[in-house]
């Protein structure tokens, strides 16, 4: 993403100020070290092809699981020592080829310990290692689990790796806890073993999903970086919106939704969009820490929009066993909604201070940007075939990679040179190797509930408190999403509430599909919410101004994504969970909600004007948010009425806010977008 104020076209390879930002700092390595990384990475990437399009390159075979995926986590778990150091800035002595000595040991043991697994792969499945491991597997378990939690700490933060750790040595106390959270307990040696070889824990249902889905996408998403597409996404943002009111703003909103299919980040999206949009904004007349809330909210709405929608949405559909694309298409109408509630916001912000689009001069045309990038849409248009007519999630990322690849080199504007090659590996070994980590070491919780036999108790725990009341279930799992969100990546996150608390709504009678998306949008919020609000503090330096004042703005800006959890959770048509009939006419009075709260939020309605200033204007804000209720939520489990009585009302009091509006003084021009 170019870091200068106006957009530009893309021309020649993408500089590193053009990409997407990672967000872990990482040591720059000299050529010996790059080489083995790019090696290791190449591996990595030979292994996964080689399973996924059953190509017998190796032995003649194609792995069993556990024996691949110990493998690949040979394969990437060095790099994360190599890669990533224990604390930025404190490495002076003791560097070979510019990494500390002690990195390398740590990167050996954690191949050599995983390659020993490989090796005896069969012999944990033929004789129940789980159970019965020989002292060896016991003693490098135990390595294994401590290196795992150092890679966890180094990729995923602290907060993540404390909580891992204790849950992960639950086993050990479990007979001693109360009633409650009472366990089977294990001896710490077999615990140890048990995290390691079992197909429950480290090298479970998140590493199954990363080896068989996940890293197609994750090498697709760097190469699409790599090869300009950030720029591009921004671009086309420009050219498409940044002549309507508010322009500027609308831009960071549509660049960081399309740019969300490249990283599945928050952080990063946040600094590689916002250094051209949050500028932009600023000089268009917005304040600076609504223009950082603007870019916050919008970055973090990106991992929740589909196509790609982050790794999360990967792991999600090992846990619920149904296709990817099943959980994209159901997650569109609820990003839709909270995009569509954004932009209203913003053209009603806009509106009411009476600020203007950018000039025509500073942006780029939209057919010269298309001609250039078309690439980039071609090889989406083949990835969402690939994935949606042909059901190929799995091998259709790297199809479309390749296809990028070729299409890229052919072109001489976008053409990678030999070192812009040996970064693209580099950076996709990095990518590879903090989510194995992140995985891996969150797997340990899993491990944990499993072999203790907890995981089911607490469901039936949480049932019982609840009293069989769902609307009480999910706000208490709200809240528990929420607490967790902080501090957690959003995969992490993701992994431990769909252990602990999706069982539970899922036994209240909740639909199970939208019982997880719930626990992912909830687990979201923290991004945006202060005191923790990530999302915010990453936006504070590029808009000059408080990260609470930001935050405080994304509360008000992505307020949508607060509700609409609960309004899909509870109706499924949402989701597209129901018949033809039952979804549209859940669309044609969600929309409208939607867009009704957002206006009474920022204080100016279409065709209406102001909401504030003497007391007609005010009810008539007031009546303009219940009636967007009264349209947006669904009937029957969260409100006693169906759905057709409260469009009614919906509509009576949208009536009767705008007759005020009228009485109060005509409307205000709607001004032009």
């Amino acid at each position: 993403m170019a870091g200068n104020a106006t957009p530009g076209i893309i021309s020649g390879e993408p500089s590193p100020d053009e990409r997407m930002v990672e967000d872990l700092a990482y040591r720059r390595h000299r050529a010996p070290v790059q080489v083995l990384s790019c090696l290791l990475t190449i591996g990595a990437i030979l292994l996964v092809l080689n399973q996924q399009f059953n190509l017998a390159l190796f032995s003649g075979i194609v792995f069993i699981d556990n024996l691949y995926l110990f493998l690949l986590a040979a394969f990437t778990l060095p790099l994360v020592f190599l890669a990533y150091p224990p604390k930025p800035g404190i490495e002076k002595r003791g560097l070979i080829l510019g990494v500390p000595a002690y990195d390398w040991l740590l990167a050996i043991v954690v191949a050599a310990a995983l390659i020993w697994f490989s090796f005896k792969s069969t012999a944990i499945l033929g004789e129940g290692w789980e159970f019965a491991a020989p002292m060896p597997a016991k003693i490098l378990g135990f390595v294994l689990w401590a290196l795992i939690l150092e890679t966890l700490r180094r990729t995923g933060g602290l907060a993540i790796t404390i909580i891992v750790f204790v849950i992960s040595l639950y086993p050990v106390f479990a007979g001693l806890m109360p009633g409650p959270i009472q366990g089977i307990q294990q001896s710490f040696a077999d615990t140890m073993a048990y995290h390691i070889v079992s197909a429950e824990s480290a090298f479970g249902i998140p590493m199954r999903a990363f080896g068989e889905v996940v890293i197609g996408f994750i090498v697709f998403g760097v190469a699409l970086n790599h090869t300009g597409g950030g720029k591009f996404f921004n671009d086309v943002a420009f050219a498409l919106v940044g002549r309507w009111r508010g322009g500027a703003a609308q831009v960071g909103v549509i660049s960081s939704a399309l740019q969300g299919s490249i990283s599945g980040s928050v952080i990063s999206n946040v600094i590689s969009s916002g250094v051209v949009t949050i500028p932009a904004m600023k000089r268009t007349g917005f304040r600076a820490d609504y223009a950082g809330g603007v870019e916050a909210v919008a970055s973090t709405g990106a991992v929740l929009m589909p196509p790609v929608m982050g790794s999360t949405a990967f792991v999600m559909a090992s846990f619920l066993g149904i296709a990817y694309t099943d959980i994209a298409l159901a997650a569109a109408i609820p990003a839709l909604l909270f995009y569509f509630g954004l932009m209203v916001q913003i053209d009603a912000y806009a509106a009411r201070l009476g600020l203007r689009g950018m000039k025509p001069e500073e942006l780029p045309k939209l057919g010269e940007t298309l001609k250039q990038g078309w690439l980039y849409i071609l090889v989406f248009v083949v990835l969402v075939f690939l994935m949606v007519n042909e059901q190929r999630e799995a091998t259709a990322p790297f199809a479309a990679t390749a296809l990028l690849l070729v299409i890229n080199q052919l072109l001489p504007r976008n053409r990678l040179t030999w070192a812009g090659f040996i970064e693209l590996l580099a950076a996709t070994g990095r990518a590879l190797a903090e989510l194995v980590a992140i995985l891996a070491g969150v797997g340990f919780i899993i491990g944990a509930f499993s072999v203790t036999g907890l995981a089911g108790t607490l469901a039936n725990d949480l049932v019982y408190l609840a009293g069989d009341n769902a609307l009480i279930l999910l706000l208490m799992g709200a809240l528990t999403s929420f607490i967790f969100g902080m501090g957690m990546t959003v995969t992490a996150c993701y992994i431990f509430l769909a252990i602990v608390l999706a069982p539970p709504l899922v036994k209240a009678g909740l639909d199970p599909l939208a019982v997880h998306l719930f626990i992912m949008y909830w687990g979201m919020i923290s991004f945006i919410t202060p005191p923790v609000a990530l999302a915010a503090f990453a936006a504070a330096p590029l808009a000059r101004t408080s990260p609470f004042a930001i935050g405080f703005q994304a509360v008000r800006l992505g307020a949508i994504i607060y509700i609409v959890p609960f309004f899909f959770v509870l109706n499924p048509a949402l989701i597209l969970k129901g018949s033809p009939a039952e979804v549209i006419e859940v669309l044609i009075t969600a929309f409208p909600g939607v867009a009704l709260i957002a206006s009474a939020l920022q204080g100016y309605v279409l065709w209406g004007g102001k909401l504030d200033g003497e007391t007609k204007r005010w009810l008539a804000r007031l009546l303009l948010l219940i009636g967007g209720f009264a349209l947006a939520a669904p009937g029957g489990r969260l409100i006693p009425v169906d759905n057709m009585l409260l469009a009614v009302i919906g509509i009576a009091c949208a009536a009767a806010a705008f007759l005020l509006l009228k009485l109060a003084g005509g409307s205000n021009p709607p001004g032009k977008l």
